[in-house]
């Protein structure tokens, strides 16, 4: 409808006479209004085409509306103020939009804003170091979410997990592992300061203990013997974790190091995946950062930087000059023993996401990674690639309290509240919406009590009352033994404030997956349902559905029934069910 109504006054103003090609050229400004009064849509483009003209605003207002078209859906046009126009609708173009709803059903609300464009969407790519916490939960469900608004607004959206399957973290998995293995042999070790702690690692030793029986088990004394201190006996941690590291490669050999930390990647992958795909999360790829090596993707990473002349060798180490393109300081790309940096990983996974040939690529990160974002761009730009194609979303904290207590959500120390634990807790439906009512940009305080609540206060329960009052009205026309029949209804008798109100608001559906697409912002979504919901709850409370009158009722019907279709296709965008009982 908005798109109509702005295409109607481009095709006008291009008809103006004596209208400068700067002023056509102008973006037109087209808003709903918050005061019916004023009519439906406003626009001030002859405030600032005026200029360009050389005439006063609301002159060229008037000139605008003389030069409008009929237009069956438009009841009049009227001038306002220095030069605003606004736009009151008929009746007839609100009726429209109800059958529109009942015509197209899961379709209504998609539109073309991507044109068809193929965009990658990388989303958690958690180290799977350790089960998915609430801070996890957010990014998840906002990512999917996310995917799937621009798939509605016309995006070929393909959904990516980047596996962080390799490096130093991995491998202090790996021992991590290996010393509860050794505590399930009976060996009695003091477990490192910097190890991953977590009751999680037990089922994993278990399990390894079962399919390796004690092939893997060395003497205590021989796993300590000649190992530095560990914090909190004068030691370091980071050099502790990083001998003991060493020790478990040399004292298991290269296959049974390989066997111990295959045993702890695929168990915490597996469960999640297993959590994701609970929580409505899928993917079409899950990305190997280990492939980058294997496929001979990061050397060719390495070597193309290397020719682009942004690299120099420092102290036997590779450096690029990262600060040519804005990044505050240079990096390290091969380290002096010809190890690779985590870095260099990332421009190999990023080249590869460009040269798989998408229009555009989204990464979501927490908010923590901010710095990673220039030093990235500056790293696809010296390899002459179009750094606008890479939009970099931060995530920020999402915060679980319990009464008033913070929640710790440390993967080393183990002492974190899962997103199973938290999903079990809440339900999916109550952990999708609410990680979703607020921008990704600000941060999230997660209230357990609200979320479990069946109250007008918590929001997914009203949406989704709403959706189920609707299906009680339906119900009870069943048991009446009558029908519904929309073909017999009379639209135009829907003219009371609330039904109106209900119908601009179900005709605003698709104008908010616009604003939510091109802000990356399902929490639009979400806010439209509860108003949504609010609207109809008022109008459920003050109207009778089931009247004599059988044009009246199926008018009604057919009103409630678009209700129930918009309420189940913005559920379904955020992941969330649409219940017919509660």
């Amino acid at each position: 409808m908005k798109h109509a109504i702005a295409q109607w006054l481009s095709e006008a103003i291009a008809q103006l006479p004596d209208c400068p090609d700067a002023a056509r050229a102008l973006p037109l400004q087209l808003d709903r209004t918050r005061d019916p009064a004023h009519g439906d849509f406003a626009t001030n483009w002859a405030l600032i085409a005026a200029p360009k003209c050389s005439r006063k605003p609301r002159e060229l207002a008037d000139a605008l509306v003389g030069a409008l078209p009929d237009n069956p859906q438009v009841a009049k046009v009227t001038v306002a103020g220095p030069g605003f126009v606004n736009i009151h609708l008929h009746p007839s173009a609100y009726h429209q939009a109800v059958k529109d709803i009942l015509m197209l059903g899961d379709r209504y609300g998609e539109i073309d804003l991507g044109c068809g464009q193929r965009l990658l969407l990388e989303f958690v790519s958690a180290n799977p170091t350790g089960p998915l916490h609430v801070g996890h939960g957010r990014g998840a469900a906002y990512g999917a979410s996310l995917a799937n608004v621009l798939r509605t607004a016309g995006y070929q959206v393909e959904r990516e997990y980047y596996i962080n399957d390799a490096g130093r973290q991995m491998d202090i998995l790996a021992a991590s592992v290996w010393l509860r293995y050794l505590e399930a042999c009976g060996e009695t070790l003091p477990f490192p300061a910097n190890a991953y702690r977590g009751d999680y690692l037990l089922p994993i030793a278990h399990d390894l203990l079962a399919r390796e029986g004690e092939a893997l088990r060395q003497p205590s004394a021989k796993v300590l013997d000649g190992l530095p201190p560990d914090e909190p006996d004068g030691g370091d941690r980071e050099v502790y974790i990083d001998a003991m590291v060493a020790r478990a490669r040399a004292l298991l050999g290269e296959s049974g190091y390989a066997r111990v930390f295959n045993m702890g990647l695929e168990a915490i992958l597996g469960d999640i995946r297993d959590d994701l795909a609970e929580f409505g999360v899928t993917y079409d790829r899950w990305y190997s950062e280990r492939s980058l090596g294997s496929s001979g993707a990061l050397e060719s990473a390495l070597q193309t930087l290397r020719e682009s002349r942004h690299t120099e060798i420092r102290e036997g180490a590779l450096w690029f000059c990262a600060t040519e393109f804005g990044d505050e300081k240079d990096r390290v790309v091969v380290r002096e023993n010809g190890v690779p940096t985590y870095f260099a990983a990332d421009i190999a996974y990023h080249l590869d996401k460009y040269r798989r040939g998408y229009d555009r690529i989204i990464d979501l990160w927490g908010a923590d990674h901010h710095g990673y974002v220039p030093r990235v761009k500056a790293a696809l730009a010296a390899l002459g690639e179009d750094t606008d194609r890479l939009t970099v979303l931060l995530i920020q904290f999402a915060i679980l309290y319990r009464g008033k207590q913070k929640v710790s959500m440390s993967t080393r120390a183990g002492e974190f509240v899962t997103l199973r634990e938290l999903r079990e807790e809440v339900g999916n439906d109550a952990a999708r919406f609410f990680y979703v009512l607020r921008s990704h940009e600000q941060h999230l305080d997660f209230d357990l009590e609200l979320a479990k609540s069946q109250s007008a206060d918590n929001p997914v329960y009203y949406v989704q009352y709403a959706h189920a009052r609707v299906c009680s009205v339906f119900n009870q026309l069943a048991e009446r033994g009558e029908h519904f029949e929309p073909a017999a209804a009379e639209l135009p008798k829907l003219d009371s404030t609330h039904e109106r109100a209900l119908m601009v608001m179900l005709a605003r559906y698709p104008e908010t997956i616009e604003v939510a697409a091109r802000q990356h912002a399902p929490h639009h979504i979400a806010h439209y349902l509860r108003d949504l919901a609010q609207d109809f709850h008022a109008y459920y409370n003050a109207e009778t559905f089931l009247v004599a009158d059988s044009a009246v009722r199926n008018a009604r019907l057919c009103l409630i029934a678009s209700v129930r279709q918009v309420l189940r296709n913005g559920l379904a965008l955020l992941g969330v069910s649409a219940p017919e009982r509660m």
